[in-house]
């Protein structure tokens, strides 16, 4: 099951990565988020690459005075690219410009941990922070245009519905994915009392994904209210969210109401320690790649029928779920993305300084 054809290999020390994507507009074109020291201390490099004949080419890179750990295309513009960064800021840059962004936000009071630029309305992107927060932002207005406290404890990672423009969703430390409305009022900024949690905006929906941190998600792009989800409890599970759009539907306007669950399609097994990315495949509905801390990237295709609902259970027999393992990084694997044009090429970039491009189902 591993993969047989040896990478296309990038290395980039002394700066270990955090997050990969592709461009949405050229083909050959791909993005690292990247930190010294590991994220720890020290500054942060963006490096944007190309897929040259047999090997790979480092076109740009950006410093920043904070490690990045998320990156996020512009679906405007095909020059453009944003940055997370761990001092709390978010950077738009422009690849025609060298050195210095074009635009700098600062509203996250503590590290920016994934940005998401919506795929749908195409002027808008998100961001998650460890402060809990989601942000909406458009690229030409100084401050954000809503903020949606999501979460008491860290927020992951934020997604855009690729199917509903309004909805999007987001994970946490708390073993939640919360979906909210963009159309529902969000609560006003209050002053709490001290040591008090701020109010939180009442999701449209809450599912209870893991028992622990959830890591990472992803919407299936061919079946609406599909989702993924990775955590610290080494598990990936596949959820049926349709009740959603039945709740929505059956409530045409939004409402404060807030319901809970999810169908349990498949829960995967395998990796030894937390995964954490996971990504469906943008040509085919039924397989999935996932990164971890046990030093390696496996695809997967999940079983037809559901086998859990909220809970784990284990592999049911038939059909084998694990498709194929990359093992060539040294270090934990923290991102991978498939190309957007090319089917069954994926990236993958771990803190062992390199990006790896391959094909693991041939």
């Amino acid at each position: 099951m591993q993969s047989r054809r040896p990478p296309l290999v990038l290395k980039t020390p002394p700066f270990a990565h955090y997050g990969v994507a592709w461009s949405p507009f050229h083909t050959q074109r791909i993005a690292l988020a990247s930190a010294a020291n590991y994220g720890l201390v020290g500054n942060g490099r963006l490096h944007i690459a190309s897929v040259a004949g047999s090997g790979l080419l480092l076109e740009k890179q950006y410093d920043t005075q904070d490690g990045l750990y998320g990156i996020a295309w512009s679906e405007l513009n095909d020059n453009h690219i944003a940055s997370a960064s761990g001092d709390g800021s978010i950077k738009l840059w422009d690849l025609t410009i060298n050195d210095l962004p074009i635009r700098s936000w600062k509203e996250h009071i503590r590290e920016v941990s994934s940005l998401d630029w919506s795929n749908i309305r195409k002027d808008i992107f998100a961001s998650s922070s460890w402060d809990g927060a989601i942000k909406i932002w458009t690229p030409d207005r100084p401050r954000s245009i809503t903020t949606i406290p999501a979460h008491n404890g860290c927020a992951y990672q934020v997604l855009f519905s690729p199917h509903v423009p309004s909805v999007l969703a987001s994970c946490s430390t708390d073993g939640t994915i919360r979906f909210f409305d963009m159309r529902t009022p969000m609560p006003l900024p209050s002053v709490s009392p001290p040591g008090a949690p701020p109010a939180l905006a009442t999701p449209i929906w809450t599912l209870p994904a893991h028992g622990t941190e959830v890591l990472s998600f992803d919407w299936n792009k061919y079946r609406p209210w599909v989702i993924a989800s990775s955590s610290v409890d080494r598990t990936i599970k596949i959820w049926d969210c349709r009740m959603i759009k039945d709740s929505m539907d059956a409530t045409p306007l939004p409402s404060q109401q807030s319901g809970v669950g999810g169908t349990c399609e498949a829960d995967l097994r395998g990796h030894e320690y937390a995964v954490r990315k996971i990504q469906w495949s943008p040509h085919r509905a039924d397989i999935i790649a996932s990164a971890s801390y046990d030093m390696s990237c496996r695809m997967w295709v999940p079983p037809p029928r559901p086998i859990c609902r909220w809970t784990t259970s284990p592999q049911p027999p038939g059909r084998p779920s694990l498709l194929a393992i990359h093992d060539l990084h040294t270090e934990f694997v923290v991102g991978c993305a498939w190309s957007l044009y090319d089917e069954g090429l994926l990236a993958s970039c771990s803190w062992d300084h390199s990006l790896q491009i391959y094909r693991p189902l041939e």
